[in-house]
């Protein structure tokens, strides 16, 4: 086995990338393309996030992937309705021929992220050719999955990672070449990252892109869930049809390493005060009186001997390490590896959840996964709640674990960049 990285095939068939027609914006027709560009659906955590983005732009992709009204059923037939308008309108064109696209991001100081989005069959976790390492939320995925019924179309890529056999591959040399030319489109989001896309027609270059990645397997970056849903639609269609492929950007972080944050928790209806009385004589707790990113380094110091975690939402931070190994001995399965045992993120869930504070991790109305630290803090003392700020695992133990079939926690990783919604849509109609 290849202990390098998570690109070694263990099937004879690898990723499969057919190109595709995207939909795309035209931007004639709308205020601009970083306006109506969006974080993947999952991503929008501000208070004001989601009237934000759909105050931006009236055409803004937001309202296809997190479309607003008072019941689902509704939800999904209004986002149906709008891009079936969209379409009609000239909003939405669909490039002439099928091609598969070469996307980078750059943030002006120094990260170049590139990759290919394609669509990608979709294949059984028995193939081990698609790795994910966290498990899914079922409602969730129920949820995209009725949206995308109604839209009929994959509406944003999921981010997928491979490892290149060296730097100078075919795919490397056409990505480096490509970027090099004029781009079809070119945006600055308000996050500061410059977007710029290129298509790939030439069915050479198609050919050599495809021969080299049907060597590899890939780790699911973001998009669990998405993925999950499209297993589930593929499953619900009789096969040849376009639900055998699902949208994705496929990064050799060989060449382009991604960043690896953490997912925080916010715990609804639990008070900071009653978090951290439930903690005694189970950790060392230690109040911490300084701003955000002191915290942070107070954290990112504690993990290094141990789990940690920080709690907030009263006005201060409180740094909570040092575990009673037997109640760890209690609470956490033994029956996976023991760098799944040792993550903070199965001793949160598996320790404090379940057994401490008693918080069901799959309810919406008890907890909330947010990526940004400063907005988890910030509704926590809003909403009288509980911050729960984790340090970022290392890709290479995500990778290790995903190899060995030992599904993370749910949201115990954030990789990126992420790639923006919004800039080429595929719509599924055969």
């Amino acid at each position: 086995m290849n202990t390098a990285g998570h690109s070694e095939a263990r099937t004879r068939r690898g990723l499969e990338l057919t190109p595709f027609r995207g939909l795309r914006y035209d931007p004639d027709r709308v205020g601009s393309l970083a306006a109506v560009t969006s974080p993947p659906y999952d991503v929008v955590v501000r208070p004001d996030g989601l009237h934000h983005l759909q105050c931006a732009d009236p055409h803004n992709i937001v309202r296809l992937i997190l479309p607003q009204a008072t019941a689902p059923d509704a939800r999904n037939e209004q986002a149906a309705d709008t891009l079936h308008r969209w379409r009609s309108e000239g909003v939405l064109t669909t490039d002439p021929e099928p091609c598969l696209y070469v996307y980078e991001q750059t943030d002006g100081g120094g990260l170049i992220q590139r990759g290919i989005i394609g669509t990608l069959r979709v294949t059984d976790p028995a193939d081990e050719v698609v790795l994910p390492h966290e498990d899914v939320m079922p409602h969730i995925v129920a949820d995209r999955a009725d949206l995308m019924r109604a839209t009929s179309a994959n509406l944003e890529p999921l981010l997928l990672t491979y490892r290149g056999e060296d730097a100078v591959s075919a795919t490397a040399h056409l990505i480096e070449r490509t970027a090099a030319r004029p781009p079809l489109l070119a945006t600055t989001t308000e996050d500061g990252y410059h977007h710029r896309l290129w298509a790939l027609t030439d069915p050479a270059d198609i050919t050599k892109i495809q021969s080299e990645l049907a060597r590899h397997q890939a780790l699911i970056a973001d998009g669990h869930h998405r993925w999950a849903t499209y297993r589930r639609l593929r499953a619900e269609h009789p096969s040849p049809s376009p639900w055998d492929h699902g949208l994705v950007l496929l990064v050799d972080t060989a060449r382009y390493p991604l960043r690896v944050r953490a997912i925080h928790r916010l715990l609804h209806g639990l008070p900071v005060a009653d978090a951290l009385a439930a903690l005694d004589g189970r950790f060392r707790v230690r109040r911490l009186d300084v701003p955000l990113p002191d915290a942070m380094t107070a954290l990112a110091d504690a993990v290094e001997t141990g789990n940690a975690f920080l709690l907030a939402g009263d006005g201060a931070f409180h740094l909570v390490d040092r575990p009673d190994p037997d109640l760890l001995a209690r609470t956490v399965p033994t029956d996976r590896p023991p760098a799944w045992r040792t993550l903070d993120a199965t001793v949160l869930h598996a320790t404090l959840l379940a057994h401490v504070w008693r918080v069901p991790e799959d309810s919406p109305a008890h907890i909330a996964y947010i990526h940004d630290a400063a907005a988890t803090v910030r509704k926590a003392e809003r909403d009288d709640g509980t911050a729960v700020l984790l340090h970022p695992v290392r890709e290479d133990v995500v990778r290790d674990l995903a190899r060995q079939g030992a599904m993370m926690p749910r949201k115990s990783t954030s990789f990126g960049p992420k790639p923006a919604s919004g800039l080429v849509l595929r719509p599924l109609e055969a």
